[in-house]
């Protein structure tokens, strides 16, 4: 990371046919097919579309030209006018090699990056570069109202970009605390479109997992600096996967589509350079201990290991902030050895009395429900008892949201009463009765 501005360095756009640093085969036959998918035939439409500058496109069509596969169609435009650019057209061979080279692998589009040029990419933008403060994740936390000593344990986890465990009782906020630490990360960094490894493609850029950033937000100065960054890659927030119950280990290996004869990055590939959150561990198929089993390599060190169809196993980068989050006590699903591969461990607790008042006052604040004195000593008097005096943040917006869903059926008031708290609390817990069948 560029320490000065704190704008991570861009890749450079490639000069050469050599700096893409993939085979003129394969180039060649990427340049052909997304001609003959796309339906396009001028040098500056297939150079976006392949994400090369067009002098590097124009030597890929005069190299195909030289071997009979791509032809110059003339400077007439369909309605006769004279057009700026010469368009080509592909021969009877260059459709032949278009198909033959479908037929081995759908993939077209945007040249892929080759795996050592990412892992250069990545290390020059790497998780462990980000230096974060307390009044940037302070700031991200501002909507939660949390103690200043947990803070201060999650300051240090998020800076060094290792492993975190939050652990602790449902309902007290640790997915939001997750989100809270992804938004304190303010940079951007660059996602390949795809990565190519021994002839094979593997696709990475994700609408669903990566957000484009807008550049329109950013200082000029830097605008100017990236403008020439190499256009196959997709200038993005720092990602974040976000997973629960739903987490399976297949999930962490390439996923291969047969029909296209190509590869799709698993989870943590995407979110490399980012966060990957593990919500709710504890609730998935795979045994706990089996899933952060897949990690201990990746978490030490800082690379995973992948596999083709063919059985060919090789090294990525990780590099990924990964964000455990249960409500089991971690000597339940864990044993001494995964729990050291482990490097923070965070308990998050229920709030105070005291900040579980501000949270209410807050909420109710904000949906514009009335306090009533009388009403919040019934809630911590009367009610709480019940539960032992058991606060969790959930709590405070749960209540609130059952009062007004009351006064808008009955038309009333957006005012707390006893009634009221006594009509949520209702809901808030099922009690163990016995049913008659």
């Amino acid at each position: 990371m560029n320490m000065q501005t704190g704008a991570v360095m861009a890749p450079p756009s490639p000069k050469t046919l050599d700096d893409v640093g993939l085979t003129v085969v394969m180039m060649r036959d990427i340049l052909l097919k997304t001609q003959f998918r796309k339906n396009i035939n001028k040098v500056t439409e297939l150079a976006k579309s392949i994400a090369l500058p067009v002098p590097i496109t124009q030597e890929l069509i005069d190299m195909a030209r030289a071997q009979g596969l791509l032809e110059a169609m003339g400077t007439l435009g369909a309605a006769g006018e004279v057009s700026s650019e010469m368009p080509y057209q592909l021969t009877d061979s260059g459709k032949a090699r278009a198909l033959d080279a479908l037929a081995q692998s759908e993939y077209f589009g945007p040249m892929p990056i080759p795996l050592e040029s990412y892992r250069e990419q990545m290390q020059r933008q790497s998780i462990r570069n980000i230096q974060i403060t307390r009044e940037q994740l302070t700031g991200a936390m501002g909507h939660l109202i949390l103690p200043d000593s947990l803070i201060g344990n999650l300051g240090p986890a998020v800076g060094s970009g290792r492993s975190i465990l939050m652990y602790g009782p449902p309902g007290n906020g640790k997915s939001s605390i997750s989100n809270g630490i992804r938004d304190a990360m303010g940079d951007k960094i660059y996602v390949p479109r795809a990565i190519e490894y021994s002839g094979q493609v593997i696709t990475v850029y994700d609408p669903i997992v990566h957000s484009k950033a807008t550049e329109d937000e950013e200082n000029p100065n830097q605008l100017r600096r990236r403008a020439q960054f190499d256009r196959r890659y997709v200038y993005c927030q720092r990602p974040t996967v976000i997973t629960g119950g739903e987490l399976s280990l297949d999930m962490l290996d390439l996923v291969y589509n047969p029909t296209a004869r190509t590869y799709q990055a698993p989870l943590q590939l995407k979110s490399s350079g980012g966060i990957f959150i593990v919500d709710d561990l504890g609730r998935q198929a795979e045994p706990p201990q089996k899933l952060v089993n897949r990690w201990i390599v990746p978490l030490e060190e800082s690379k995973d290991i992948l596999a083709l169809q063919s059985g060919e196993k090789f090294e990525v980068p990780f590099d990924t902030l990964v964000i455990f989050s249960t409500n089991f006590h971690p000597n339940e699903i864990f044993d001494q050895a995964a729990l050291r591969r482990i490097f923070f461990k965070i308990k998050i607790d229920g709030p105070s009395q005291e900040n579980f008042l501000k949270i209410f006052a807050l909420v109710a604040r904000k949906k514009k429900l009335q306090l009533d004195q009388a009403s919040l000593v019934h809630l911590l008097k009367t009610k709480y008892p019940t539960i032992n005096n058991v606060y969790a943040n959930y709590q405070p917006v749960f209540l609130i949201d059952q009062m007004i869903a009351v006064c808008d059926f009955e038309g009333l008031p957006y005012k707390m009463t006893p009634e009221l708290v006594d009509r949520a609390w209702a809901n808030m817990f099922v009690t163990d009765e016995t049913i008659v069948r």
